[in-house]
């Protein structure tokens, strides 16, 4: 990573930790940094929308995509790009989290939070605007945990786009054919 951009990095992460930190703060920010944790509230809110009819193809697509981010972001990106986490170069003394063992890049509890915001605003806006605040707080969070630079979290955001766009677009295309040939099945019966 280029130094000026590591040096960026580190002067939010020092705003942070110098200029917010206070225990309430350090309550709320650990719990949401634990929702994000293994996605646990983006499958859990998936599976809630798999009991309704309005919203199962979008579960299916937030199951689908969570998936795709988890195979590109976490198995390949972080050991092809092998950054170091900042609680590893320079560690603190107060950390409200273990520290992660994997690397850095991109933040995998962003790209999974705004992958499924991203799925989720495209099938009801309603829902995606609260989804987007919460995938934001997520992302915050890994910053004032101090297990992330904030590039990480970009990189996350960016790459959350298209796999959240083209894994939503690929999913409701092979529900598509798949409905179509239960129902052409059963006319047929």
């Amino acid at each position: 990573m280029p130094e000026f951009i590591q040096a960026f990095d580190f002067s939010v992460l020092d705003f942070i930790q110098q200029n917010m930190r206070c225990g309430a703060l350090d309550i709320i920010f650990t719990i949401i940094t634990y929702l994000g944790s293994g996605g646990i509230l983006w499958i859990a809110a998936a599976v809630c929308m798999l009991f309704t009819k309005k919203y199962r193809r979008c579960g299916i697509a937030v199951l689908v995509c969570l998936l795709l981010g988890l195979f590109f972001g976490n198995l390949i990106l972080k050991h092809i790009v092998a950054r170091a986490r900042p609680c590893w170069l320079k560690p603190i003394a107060d950390m409200l989290v273990a520290v992660p063992k994997d690397f850095s890049f991109p933040s995998g509890h962003t790209l999974s939070s705004f992958i499924v915001a991203i799925v989720i605003l495209r099938h009801s806006r309603p829902l995606g605007i609260p989804a987007l605040v919460m995938a934001a707080l997520i992302a915050f969070s890994r910053l004032y945990v101090y297990v992330h630079f904030p590039t990480d979290l970009l990189g996350a955001m960016i790459l959350a786009v298209p796999v959240a766009i083209f894994g939503d677009i690929l999913t409701q295309k092979v529900i598509t054919v798949i409905s179509r040939k239960w129902e052409s099945r059963k006319m047929q019966q």
